[in-house]
């Protein structure tokens, strides 16, 4: 029993020990749980401010250009590790370098052919000109626009800030009922009373000034939140319906998904890329012949010139138009204060309604001039052999329309002859 009993006795106190051990090791995870937050709430505060200090402070040159080579370096590496469509070709290292600054800044120079790269290849060149985009960029713009307003504005605080100058404004007129009840009491004169009047209405108009202020700031804070989501929302539904639609047209006619499976083209990655390509105005096409392997089916170049024209100089226009479109549903001051001071967003892309109508009108005007010279100089050029009346004027179209955009091209432009190339070389 009394062994029974010391046995008994040490189990308790070990118990007790590891009671103590348990509490003791709580207390130190809760301890370290509450430094690592502290600790992480610093680190990405100290990020804020370093970020919020080269945005305000550094050239916004210097930025692009930082951006575009971090870009293309990372493309570089993803497109070198990414295996070819063949082993029998290897793009030497400059070639492919080439390709992705290329890509990047949506300019559709290439030294290898197009049918080289492999499906991994394509994404990857997708992603590249949709982050080099100029509409994409400009968002990425508005976007650092927002880190120059001051930091309560991303806080949230602008509402205690207006309610302290309420409390400000009631505090002067408790002070001008003060000073009516000095003179009732005689502490005080008429002409006393006129003097710190005058500092009084000073004092609550420098304080309206203020507010007003405060206001207009974070309106246009809000204002180029909202932008950002515009655009973004822009981006979004053109990349997204265009690819659909692009997708389903391949899909439905069987000389357009002939043409790609020759090739060993998949049809999504064909028609993500096509459109990404035409809406960035990049120019780069999967096919080593670029749309010329598609002259004859018209639907899909009538699907793609829309994209072209609405991410190059038709874009202003269609920006105003879905910013109007959206202030009339929703009756938001931030899309008020879009249309009304277009010029304080700091956005170039938007213009005024007239601006609009003009720049839409100059790119109609230009595209049809050059229409009726193309059509009336190549219409029975070697180019327009094995087409019908309605594939010429589309093709004619299409060529035209890309001449001054994407650079695309439907057909061979060493049989096109010299005073249209010089034509293409004018309006370009």
């Amino acid at each position: 029993m009394e062994k029974f009993a010391s046995f008994g006795r040490k189990l308790e106190h070990f118990c007790r020990k590891f009671v103590y051990i348990g509490k003791k090791l709580a207390f130190f995870c809760k301890y370290s749980c509450r430094k690592l937050s502290c600790f992480n709430q610093f680190c990405q505060r100290l990020i804020w401010l370093l970020f919020r200090f080269v945005v305000v402070h550094v050239n916004p040159v210097w930025i692009q250009l930082c951006y575009f080579v971090v870009v293309s370096l990372v493309g570089y590496l993803a497109l070198k590790l990414s295996k070819v469509r063949t082993s029998s070709f290897e793009p030497q290292d400059l070639d492919v370098f080439f390709t992705s600054v290329s890509a990047t800044t949506v300019s559709s120079m290439s030294t290898v052919e197009m049918q080289v790269f492999s499906n991994t290849q394509l994404i990857i060149m997708t992603i590249l000109m949709f982050v080099g985009g100029e509409i994409f960029l400009s968002m990425l713009g508005l976007q650092l626009a927002r880190f120059r307003f001051p930091e309560n504005l991303h806080q949230g605080t602008d509402n205690r800030d207006s309610a302290c100058r309420t409390i400000n404004v009631n505090h002067t007129s408790t002070i001008y009922c003060s000073f009516e009840s000095k003179i009732e009491l005689g502490l005080a004169t008429r002409p006393q009373l006129e003097q710190e009047s005058l500092e009084i209405e000073k004092l609550e108009t420098n304080v309206e000034n203020g507010v007003k202020s405060s206001d207009n700031d974070a309106l246009r804070y809000h204002s180029i939140r909202s932008l950002c989501y515009v655009v973004l929302g822009y981006l979004l539904i053109i990349h997204v319906v265009g690819s659909g639609i692009v997708y389903l047209y391949i899909s439905l006619v069987p000389s357009a998904s002939q043409a790609l499976n020759s090739r060993g083209l998949k049809i999504q990655t064909f028609s993500v890329f096509t459109v990404v390509s035409s809406f960035t105005n990049c120019g780069f096409i999967p096919t080593n012949e670029n749309m010329m392997v598609f002259k004859k089916n018209s639907g899909l170049l009538l699907l793609l010139m829309p994209q072209i024209l609405m991410g190059n100089t038709l874009y202003p226009p269609c920006l105003l138009l879905v910013i109007w479109v959206l202030n009339k549903i929703t009756k938001r001051a931030e899309f008020d204060f879009m249309l009304r001071n277009y010029r304080d967003m700091g956005y170039r892309h938007l213009l005024s309604g007239t601006h609009a109508v003009l720049l839409a009108a100059t790119v109609f005007g230009f595209t049809l001039i050059q229409f009726i010279l193309f059509c009336s100089m190549e219409w029975n050029s070697e180019a327009m052999d094995g087409l019908s009346l309605y594939q010429k004027l589309v093709g004619s179209l299409f060529q035209t329309v890309n001449s001054r955009y994407a650079g695309e091209s439907v057909f061979d432009l060493s049989s096109i002859s010299p005073a249209i190339l010089v034509l293409f070389v004018v309006v370009m």
